[in-house]
This record gives structure tokens, sequence and C-alpha cells, in this order.
């Protein structure tokens, strides 16, 4: 196919791959080693930093290589052999993965949040050869790792004595290092674009969490689109001044200039951490500045002394970056964009970003899945200013979005269904799991989310809720994310969730969990009287819960509807 605006980088064709023609880009890195590779060019900048601890691209290039040649070697990892990482965002995960990555391995990255049971599960399910793991998962998995098949453990970022048959990182790390004598270079190894690169669990919010696979070409292809929404943006995009009408979508807003620099707040084995960040930074010869956890004040203080040009994470981390920088009156000057994603995003938080942070930071919004390897849909600067509701359109030319009914067939403009996307990040499947997959990928390609959402007639995607989540009272529709953004509108709203809950007349009732800022006094009547001046009388809140604390979510954001409805049964009904 012809060029696609951007000049021959952004060439476009139709390729054959698992039997159906897809659009893809022609110079789309063909692996994931080749993205490593490509970026030994960023020499002696700085790449990682955590705490203070700094660490080059020269430096993690020896240290990779090494370490690959270990598992290649000692190991006997090949192709297709899988390689887990369970442990926080430290440097060591960063290493380990591209390691893996470079001899071919499959890398299997773990939930840090899950118990021992659910690790093992992990394990045992992608069939795990080798396991590069932090102390606290070590010792969550204790009595249950004997069972998963695992035949070699690497310990890292552990005081306590690594158990038999575990070897400390460090001195894996330094043996390898002496074999290697510094050099950077990593062992052979053929690895396509249509080679197995991951097996990324979903979030599991309902039932066992399930081994999306991701090839080489969706790495490759997330990076390219990337790079397309940095520097070939809509023609009818107009970015706010200071963007350099450039910044890109995808979780990855302000990845321009000479040292694009981002606080990690998402999780590494979570798409918005390892796709929409770390990969995207790692091209670019960005630095990636890692935080042990969340910790507001921090974020803050890292945000300034390291320059960071761009920030993302889940509207609640982001709400409370602002919150804390309007406190301490700081203005953040080095912030080019702002992003949030991973759940629905509020409208509030983009004219937040915009009221507080003013043109020079650009708000991005980016709408992808697991099952997409990050961001399919975006919108970034004054078009999502424009439209604040709407997560933007798709990221790119080879993207597509779809509203299809429940048979399949589009809707028009203006209805709501559920969405369907298709493109070479559309994952192969599950693993192991045929009848799932079967189920989400259709015989041409087009991936079914489960997300309700509706086009306008511009092609911009507004995501209303989960299909399972729609909340059906007396015969209509309420879509959790209309009344959700009516919620955060309340200057003293922190944080506020909407759930249906079983009632015998309507056979459901809208029920909100509302947590409010500090010192707030507003009561349950005041928050629905809120919601009822704006919204129409079936949509207001029949149960108002106020807690002081902070909503139950998972490791990627979401909050777990699940439990709440556990909490709010037998709350009374307005």
């Amino acid at each position: 196919m012809g060029d696609a605006g951007g000049g021959d980088l952004f060439a476009i064709e139709e390729r054959e791959v698992d039997g159906r023609p897809l659009r893809v880009f022609t110079n789309a890195p063909p692996s994931l080693r080749t993205i490593w590779q490509l970026s030994a060019g960023h020499g002696d900048a700085t790449y990682l930093v955590y705490e203070g601890e700094r660490t080059s691209y020269a430096e993690a290039h020896t240290q990779v290589a090494a370490l690959a040649h270990h598992l290649a070697g000692s190991l006997r990892v090949t192709k297709g052999d899988r390689v887990a990482i369970a442990m926080r965002n430290y440097p060591e995960w960063v290493v380990a993965f591209w390691a893996a990555a470079a001899v071919g391995a499959v890398v299997v990255p773990l939930n840090a949040w899950w118990t021992g049971p659910e690790l093992a599960y992990g394990l045992t399910d992608s069939g795990a050869k080798v396991l590069v793991a932090d102390g606290e998962r070590l010792e969550r998995l204790g009595p249950h790792l004997a069972g998963t098949g695992v035949e070699a453990v690497i310990a890292a970022r552990t005081d306590a004595p690594v158990p038999p048959g575990t070897r400390a990182w460090a001195d894996v790390l330094d043996e390898a290092l002496d074999r290697s004598g510094g050099d950077a270079t990593l062992p052979p190894a053929e690895v396509g674009p249509d080679d197995d690169a991951t097996i990324m669990y979903t979030s599991g919010t309902t039932g066992r969490p399930k081994g999306a696979v991701g090839t080489n070409r969706n790495v490759g292809a997330h990076i390219m689109n990337v790079i397309y929404a940095t520097t070939a943006p809509p023609a009818d995009a107009v970015e706010p001044a200071g963007s350099g009408g450039s910044a890109p979508a995808g979780g990855a807003s302000g990845l321009v200039g000479e040292r694009p620099v981002t606080l990690l707040t998402f999780p590494l084995f979570h798409v918005g951490g390892l796709h929409s960040f770390l990969l995207p930074y790692t091209v670019a010869g960005g630095t990636v500045v890692l935080l042990y956890r969340w910790d507001t004040a921090t974020a803050l203080d890292l945000v300034e002394r390291e320059g960071v040009t761009a920030i993302g994470g889940v509207p609640t981390t982001m709400f409370e970056l602002l919150d804390e920088a309007r406190r301490q009156g700081r203005d953040l000057p080095t912030l080019t964009g702002v992003a949030s994603g991973a759940t629905l995003v509020p409208p509030e938080l983009v004219r937040r970003i915009d009221g507080q942070l003013g043109s020079r930071a650009a708000p991005t919004n980016g709408y992808g899945l697991t099952e997409t390897a990050g961001a399919a849909i975006a919108n970034v600067g004054r078009r999502y200013l424009d439209r604040p509701n709407s997560v933007g359109q798709p990221i790119s030319p080879v993207m597509e979005v779809r509203i299809a009914d429940p048979d399949g067939r589009p809707v028009p403009a203006g209805e709501t269904g559920e969405v369907w996307l298709r493109g070479p990040t559309v994952f192969r499947g599950y693993h192991g799991n045929s009848g799932a997959t079967a189920a989400a990928l259709t015989d041409d390609g087009w991936f079914r989310t489960g997300d309700a959402g509706m086009l306008d007639d511009d092609g911009y995607l507004y995501v209303v809720d989960r299909l399972k989540d729609v909340i059906i009272r007396g015969g209509e529709n309420v879509y959790a994310a209309e009344v959700e953004a009516v919620l955060y509108e309340h200057p003293d709203v922190a944080e506020a969730a909407i759930v249906g809950v079983p009632d015998e007349r309507l056979g459901e009732q809208v029920a909100a969990v509302v947590r409010l800022r500090p010192g707030a006094v507003t009561g349950a009547e005041a928050v629905r009287a809120h919601v009822a001046a704006r919204l129409a009388a079936f949509k207001v809140p029949s149960v108002v819960h106020l807690t002081p604390d902070a909503l139950p979510r998972n490791a990627a954001g979401k909050v777990l509807k699940r439990e709440l409805r556990t909490q709010l049964a037998g709350e009374p009904v307005a």
C-alpha cells in the first residue's frame, strides 16, 4: 500500500498473518531483540533511575548481554521457552525482560500483587522454565513453588538467604559479567515477527486470569503506533502550545525533546507500564524513573528533581498529584504531558490538567487492553479538551474500531454496542485456552473487547461501561461512566464508582460508592442532588455509600466492582 502520510517510515502494506490479510507498517521492528539492539545507540544516556541508583543504556546493555548468555548457556533457555518475572518495578525487572526477549524466550510478567497460590498458578499455566523474582514474591510462593515445574530461580532484592536451588541475582550477574568481560554482544538467536514474545495475564476481575499471548509483531506494531502518533498526528489535530504538536498517544505523552523522562507509576507487568512507557522510552533513548510504590509527595519531588517530561497513571493517582502540587504551590514546569488510562477516565481530570498546568502540558487518554498490546485508540491535547468524554480515534491508520450489535453487525454512529478492535497489535490468543480464544476473536481478526461504547459522526470512540456492568433499571440502561463523570465534578468527591444492586421491582437499582476529600462534610443526599441536577432521574443513585477508605482496586487500577456489590448488600434504598 502507499504512504501513510509520514514519509517512507510509515509506509503501510497488506500482509497475510495467521491466514488473514492484515494492514501493517512495512518498517515495524521485527522483534523485541531488534528493538533492544537498536537502543544501544543511546550509549551513556541515563536509562533507569531507582532511588539512589542510576543505570545508563551502555551499562544496561552489558548486563542484559551477560544475563542473556547465562540464560542461553547455563540454563539452556531456547526460543519459545517461558521466562517468568515476578517483582516490583526494580531495575532488575527491566534487565531480565530484555535478556529473556533477546534469546527468543517468551516473557511472562506475573502480577506482583498476587498471592502465593496465584503466582504458582501463573507459573504452572504458562509452563515457565525460569523464574526471576524478588524476595517478597519468593516468600509468598514458599511451598507452592515446588509443584510449578520451574527449573531455575533467580532471586533479586532479597535480604533473606535464598532457598535451596535458588541463585541470588548479584551472584548470577557477577559471574556472567566475569565470563563476558563486559562485552555487550548478545548470544545468537533468530527471532521473527510471528514468534511469541509475551504471555501477559488479564486482570482477572472475574474468574481465573487468562494468559494473553502477544507476538513480536504485536510489540513492533505498538511501537510504530506510538511513533506515528508522536510524529504524524492527524491533520485535524491542534495541540496545545508547548507540546510541539507531537504529544504522543498510548500513555507516552511527553516522549519528545532531547531527553524525555517519565515517572513510571504503572506496574511493568501491566501493558500500561511495559508497552505504553518502558518500550517507547527505550526506543526514544529516554529515562525511566522507577517507584517502589506510589507516594504522592515522593512522586512530586521526583518530577522536579529528575525533570520529568511525562507522567501517566490511573485517574486517582493523577488527581492526587495535581492536588498535592496545588497545595504546595508547585508549577511542575518540565511536564509536557499527563496521561491517564487503564480504567475509565472522568472528564473532570482533563479539565483539571488543562486548568492547572495550562497549554504546555498536553492531556492524553489511551484506550486499549492487554489483548491489544496497549493503546489502540487515543485522545490527545486540544482534541481531548474538545471531547473530554471520548477516548479518541484509532492511534494510527493500521488500527480499526467497530461498534457491533450482539450478532456482530456494525451499528450506526450514536448507537451503543460492543467495542471491537482490529489491527497488528491484536494478540494471537489465550495460552492453552482455545475456547476463550474463539469467544474473543472473530474469524476475520476482530477482537471483542467486552466493553460497551459508541462512535460519533467524526469517528471518536466513547467507552461507557463493561458490558457485564451495565445497570438495567426498570428497562433503562444506565452506564457507569456517565454517572461517575458527574460525581467527579463534585468538588468534595475524591473517588467514585457506580454499580448495580438487585431490586425486586426494577431488577436493579443504581448504587454509588463515594470517597470524599479530607475534611469534606457533604452528605449522601447532597451527592444525589448533585447528580439529579445533571442527569435523568433513573440515573440518579438510589444508594449512596460514603466511605473513608480508598476504593478496592486491582494492580491495573481498575475498581473491583464485585467487592463493592458485596459491601452494598443490605444498604437502604432511597
